[in-house]
């Protein structure tokens, strides 16, 4: 189906669907786009993101790749200083290791090292973190990698609509994107999603409940749970306003600190793990530069310093809605 015949359809998706939808449109709008990845081609993906796509626009923009993550990663690169527009599935992010040399230290440089004569305009997709009951290496949620390297942006979302529009924004991006997709609500909700071919701005992060007692902060999908939370209080008599950080590198600090100077209050829930994570960098800006609106100290709710463990457990690593509730109840108390 080409651009002008896509143009404008709404469908109710999910947010793996909305994945689809984004690459869809943004290969009809650009002919320089390309996908690669293992088993994205013939077989559409192990959680079916791609399916569809090879028959739309061919073998050779779509393309299967061996299982080999360093190889994935440089080509990708290779193409993007070449002017094409890569995007790059890695199966799972915990399988993303083994292409970090190229990442780091040739994607995240390109355009520092070449003074700017070569850009890498590319996108790497990872389904990522808990709650699908997967064997070990499948469940990681080590954002906080990539959010230390300079170079890469490191975009999270957490709806179908923002999966959508995220997505455009980082394919469109003229620098190399990390693009990690919650696995655990790829299915959970759907939404009505226009197909106009509008991105979403990255960097940027999106307030979703407006309130006055103390402010959320989260990503991925611990939104869902957040929200969850953010209405079992309001029956309490607690105002939250809950925020989706979306882009955890950079961070839009403004916006989280604009929050904060309102509610006077702040609790920052990921599933990664605690020592080092992005809710540490989050609540450090917070304490550097809006201490003084602070009623509280900042609270995290987070994941153990643990590998993440089989299925049997992993509900006891993942925070959980009381958690959040528990830990907004003390910031309130204080």
């Amino acid at each position: 189906m080409s651009a002008a015949e896509r143009s404008n359809e709404t469908r109710d998706v999910t947010l793996v669907e909305a994945v689809n939808m984004a690459l869809h449109r943004a290969m009809a709008d650009d002919e320089n786009v390309v996908v690669l990845g293992e088993d994205i081609a013939t077989n559409g993906g192990v959680f079916r993101a791609t399916v569809g796509l090879k028959e739309a626009f061919g073998f050779k923009r779509v393309m299967d790749t061996p299982l080999a993550e360093n190889l994935i990663a440089g080509t990708a690169i290779g193409m993007a200083t070449q002017g094409l527009r890569p995007v790059a599935e890695f199966q799972f992010m915990g399988f993303i290791y083994a292409g970090m040399e190229q990442i780091v230290s040739h994607a995240a440089r390109m355009r520092n090292r070449t003074r700017g004569r070569l850009h890498c305009p590319l996108v790497f997709r990872a389904p990522f973190g808990g709650g699908i009951h997967a064997p070990e290496h499948h469940s990681e949620s080590t954002e906080a990698l990539f959010a230390h390297i300079p170079g890469l942006r490191v975009v999270i979302p957490s709806s179908p609509q923002r999966a959508y529009g995220l997505l455009l924004g980082a394919i469109r991006n003229p620098d190399p994107v990390i693009f990690l997709e919650p696995k655990r609500i790829y299915r959970a909700v759907t939404q009505s999603v226009e197909d106009n071919g509008e991105a979403l701005p990255l960097d940027t992060c999106f307030t979703l409940r407006e309130g006055d007692d103390v402010t959320l902060i989260t990503w991925g999908a611990c939104v869902m749970e957040t929200l969850q939370a953010a209405d079992k209080l309001a029956e309490q008599g607690v105002s939250c306003e809950v925020i989706d950080v979306a882009t955890v590198s950079p961070l839009d600090r403004e916006t989280l600190l604009c929050s904060v100077a309102k509610t006077g209050r702040a609790v920052i829930i990921h599933e990664a793990c605690r020592n080092g994570g992005v809710g540490a960098e989050v609540a450090a800006s917070i304490a550097e530069a809006a201490f003084l609106d602070l009623q509280a100290p900042v609270v995290r709710v987070t994941g153990y310093d643990t590998v993440m463990p089989y299925y049997r457990n992993e509900q006891y690593y993942l925070p959980q809605v009381e958690d959040i509730v528990t830990a907004v109840e003390q910031v309130i108390a204080l």
